[in-house]
């Protein structure tokens, strides 16, 4: 019984520690059609920060939605028009990523402390969400399909 005992310990400890030895996988490196995406939706999120209707207009597809943190499904025009009542001050995106999912569409996904200007005098505190992206290919342009914003609880409130 205690050979068994001992066995069972050998073969979990094999197991196991070799994982522990090993080094973290060096990150993958970015190639150029997921820097032009990174780029794009750098370019999305500065339009954003300036209240940008024009330029935002240029980047959407014909049949752009969005869904807001909110939850509200907004059509092209609406979702344009609705991009300088945010009160808006910063979005500071990180871990973005790119998903490829084939020559003409991709999806970009990130993380983004979202803050907005003050309410009488009482301002919320930075607002942590998630962003996803559709982008697809127009001819030589990306153009933003579809784009989701989701609140992200992190801590307490």
């Amino acid at each position: 019984m205690k050979s068994c005992w001992l066995a069972c310990a050998a073969l979990f400890l094999a197991a196991v520690v070799p994982g522990f030895a090993q080094a973290p996988a060096p990150a993958k490196p970015v190639n150029p059609l997921e820097q032009t995406l990174i780029a794009t939706e750098r370019s999305l999120i500065e339009a954003k920060k300036k209240d940008d209707g024009a330029r935002l207009k240029r980047m959407v597809a014909e049949d752009f939605a969005l869904v807001g943190v909110d939850g509200r499904l907004l059509q092209k025009q609406e979702a344009i028009d609705d991009l300088g009542d945010s009160g808006l001050i910063e979005i500071m995106a990180y871990d973005i990523k790119v998903v490829v999912v084939g020559d003409d569409a991709a999806i970009v996904t990130y993380d983004a402390v979202v803050r907005k200007k003050p309410e009488e005098d009482q301002g919320p505190p930075p607002r942590y969400q998630h962003f996803s992206s559709v982008w697809v290919k127009q001819g030589d342009t990306w153009k933003l399909k579809f784009h989701q914003a989701t609140a992200a609880h992190w801590g307490d409130w």
